[in-house]
């Protein structure tokens, strides 16, 4: 079947008790440590280190599913392939998130490898430099320099999709928009995942206090920390201020009460004012990047059918096939997510 690519979707669900549970969990432990840490280059180093020893604890993958360290790079980064009929000749680009200073592809297996499994192709999670030591440049130039990778390999940019999340959704967005500013050829598509679009002097005040997990002082806090020095309204810094003429189809994906909502659906709507077609989701009571969360909340694991949804339409898009409007009310409300599940 077949759907528009550029719509609004949000989702109609009884919110399951495990996602209203790890609402509470998040608003009494990782708030409050963000805004006690985020206060100093001491705060983040600490953050960044203990999320380091984490991922030495050896977590297994699920079966069928392959990490392989990526000897090209010169970091952490990985190959990561899901499921049976993985397509060789296609990847996907993927830049996680961690506010430009912690996590890397190891602490996104469980996103990368749904997305692999989603998008029927493998996933390379790459480990780009990261703050306080290294800039907003540095990180690009690394993502810049993995995509023209795959080029010199010989995947072909049609072949070539971009995602990533929070921070990593932000360099998502930067790439994009470089790549075409330098004339380069455009993957495909790109999902962004909570996007932080927005890096400008501007004081966030939507979801202030609805946020279960950032608090909007502390994500202000981390703005000024790496523009320093820069244009904060710079397209490669805060894309919300972005021409998107000529990019590919995106999918932006948020919650309904995180600080950063906005921010996804601003550039959702600069892009289709620039003629770009993107479907726009906001999953209600969803905390930032809830993708991450697929082991645990039903929903997050829901979001990864939406995701493969839409890079199946993208394809069919591009094959020159007429999109048929009569699944869109398919993607505008699903099913509860399981039985035992219960509404908010």
């Amino acid at each position: 079947m077949q759907q528009d690519i550029d719509v609004d979707i949000r989702p109609v669900y009884p919110m399951s008790w495990r996602a209203s549970a790890l609402n509470g969990l998040l608003r009494g432990t990782t708030k409050p440590l963000s805004a006690l840490l985020l206060r100093h280059t001491v705060g983040m180093t600490l953050v960044s280190r203990l999320v380091a020893l984490g991922e030495r604890i050896p977590l297994p993958a699920p079966p069928g599913v392959s990490i392989v360290k990526e000897d090209a790079h010169p970091f952490g980064s990985e190959w990561v392939r899901a499921g049976s009929d993985i397509d060789e000749s296609k990847v996907l680009l993927y830049f996680h998130g961690g506010a430009y200073f912690f996590c890397s592809p190891a602490t996104h297996r469980p996103i990368t490898w749904r997305l692999s499994a989603a998008a029927r192709r493998p996933v390379l999670a790459v480990d780009y430099r990261q703050g306080p030591v290294h800039s907003l440049s540095e990180s690009l130039a690394d993502a810049l320099a993995a995509y023209r990778g795959l080029l010199d390999r010989g995947y072909a940019s049609s072949d070539i999709l971009l995602a990533g999340d929070s921070a990593g959704g932000h360099l998502t967005l930067a790439t994009l928009l470089s790549l075409r500013d330098h004339g380069l050829p455009l993957p495909s598509a790109a999902v962004c995942l909570s996007p932080w679009a927005d890096l400008s002097d501007g004081r966030r005040t939507v979801n202030r206090w609805l946020d279960p997990m950032l608090p909007a002082g502390r994500v202000d806090w981390l703005a000024r920390r790496w523009t320093a020095g820069l244009d904060c309204r710079d397209p490669l810094v805060s894309p919300v201020y972005g021409d998107y003429t000529g990019l590919p189809p995106m999918m932006v994906v948020t919650g309904s009460t995180e600080v950063l909502r906005d921010e996804g659906r601003r550039v959702a709507l600069r892009a289709r004012d620039a003629g770009v077609k993107v479907t726009y989701e906001e999953w209600h009571r969803m905390p930032h990047v809830f993708a991450i969360l697929a082991d645990v909340v039903p929903e997050a694991r829901l979001v990864f059918g939406h995701i493969q949804r839409f890079l199946d339409a993208v394809e069919v898009s591009a094959a020159g096939t007429a999109s048929s409007p009569a699944t869109e009310p398919l993607l505008a409300s699903v099913a509860g997510p399981e039985p035992d599940s219960a509404a908010a």
